[in-house]
């Protein structure tokens, strides 16, 4: 009898049932922890276990841990999502973002900032896409997902390929969004430059076709609100809100310094405005204004393409700190920047710290003093604080660390 229980409790042992201890791969222990899908805001411990988030608690014990990350006076979040890039990098020549030298490729900027998910917005239309994913998505570790371009040819040059209607096929880019829709998201718009709606209603038929949201980059001063209240659906995206270029009427009159009053209705109405900062799209005298007339934008992007990575867009985390330097807080960016972006694209299985959901976690420092930021036009700022990413972890895998605060002492 005596053989046959220990025999019995070796079998459990064996397949799981009974531990000494439980061990966890990491514990991120001490930090500040911010996940918007679960109401978290204070000081918390984050277990990690096979690629998932195994346990979110206080004191945690360490010692049931292989690795344990000291995470104390830096902030936890869910791991950032871009919801606004351009990584569609190519050699062609005269292919501008599809598949040409305008775009980047993402591992080289999502890590560092603590970004592990990035949206191509409309790099690639139905025709280009299979290249985009075979060259891109396959090939890069950031997680890459995709806004399709209404135009078939994608963002190959908006003085010829961007204008033309005939190649907006709303039932073509559909079939392409569904035959690729662990990747495909939604449906872009961008750069046309006359006065048309015709463009809007095509991408706008692609999206109902496909129940999926699409993304507005007004190329021409179509008016805003006939836009938000007749064409758009509550989840539509508007990017580079904060603009204040020539062709788009912005969303704050220049004259009267005023937030125009239809932009917070179209908000409620639910129409989600997104910054796309970028290398010419984000403007001091649009952003001071609507923030403090309480408009404040439902995501946070860069934009990134080669004409931003260097300006005064930079990276996401440089993004969030020119946003804290015009009055928003940590919370609220961080946010932005996780969950509220998750849910735009309807992957909820992103952006939040739940038990059970993929370990993508994103550590942040903070730096006090004096720091510059600028704008699209070259108008300059000063913050008293700067979010630096410590460290990223992308599926439970430490990806990118800035200090090596996981390394072993010699």
């Amino acid at each position: 009898m005596k053989k046959v229980f220990l025999l019995f409790f070796y079998v459990l042992m064996l397949t799981g049932f009974v531990h000494a201890q439980t061990r966890y791969d990491i514990l991120i222990r001490g930090g500040h922890v911010i996940d918007k899908k679960n109401k978290i805001n204070e000081l918390m411990d984050v277990a990690i276990q096979n690629g998932k988030i195994a346990a979110i608690a206080k004191n945690i014990n360490p010692g049931l841990a292989i690795q344990v990350v000291d995470a104390k006076g830096m902030y936890v979040s869910p791991g950032f999502i871009d919801l606004h890039t351009h990584v569609f990098a190519g050699t062609e020549v005269n292919r501008a973002l599809s598949n040409g030298d305008t775009a980047v490729a993402p591992d080289g900027f999502t890590f560092r900032s603590g970004v592990t998910t990035v949206v191509d917005c409309g790099d690639a239309g139905w025709k280009s896409f299979p290249t985009f994913k075979r060259n891109i998505i396959d090939k890069s570790k950031t997680r890459v997902l995709s806004f399709l371009n209404i135009v078939g040819e994608g963002m190959r040059g908006r003085a010829d390929y961007e204008q033309d209607i005939n190649d907006m096929d709303a039932k073509m880019a559909a079939n392409t969004a569904l035959e690729y829709k662990d990747y495909i998201v939604g449906f872009k718009l961008a750069h046309f430059n006359t006065f048309s709606w015709v463009p809007v209603q095509r991408v706008v038929e692609a999206g109902k076709l496909a129940d999926m949201p699409v993304i507005i980059d007004l190329g021409y001063r179509l008016p805003l609100e006939e836009l938000f209240f007749k064409y758009l659906r509550p989840g539509d995206i508007y990017t580079h809100v904060f603009t204040e270029a020539a062709r788009r009427e912005p969303v704050t009159d220049i004259k009267t310094k005023q937030l125009r009053p239809f932009i917070i209705p179209a908000q409620k109405r639910g129409i989600l405005f997104d910054v796309g900062f970028g290398g010419a799209s984000f403007n001091f005298n649009q952003a001071i204004i609507a923030i403090k007339s309480g408009f404040l934008p439902n995501t946070i992007s860069t934009d990134l393409h080669t004409g931003s990575m260097n300006a005064g867009m930079k990276d996401q985390v440089n993004v969030l700190s020119t946003l804290l330097a015009i009055g928003m807080d940590i919370p609220s960016v961080i946010a932005r920047s996780t969950w509220a972006p998750a849910q735009a694209i309807k992957r909820e299985e992103l952006g939040n710290l739940s038990v059970g959901a993929i370990a993508d976690v994103t550590v942040l420092s903070i730096r006090t003093g004096k720091f510059g930021f600028r704008d699209a036009d070259g108008n300059r700022i000063e913050g008293k604080q700067r979010l630096e990413c410590e460290m990223t972890i992308k599926g439970g895998k430490v990806v990118y660390e800035l200090n090596s605060i996981t390394a072993n002492n010699p």
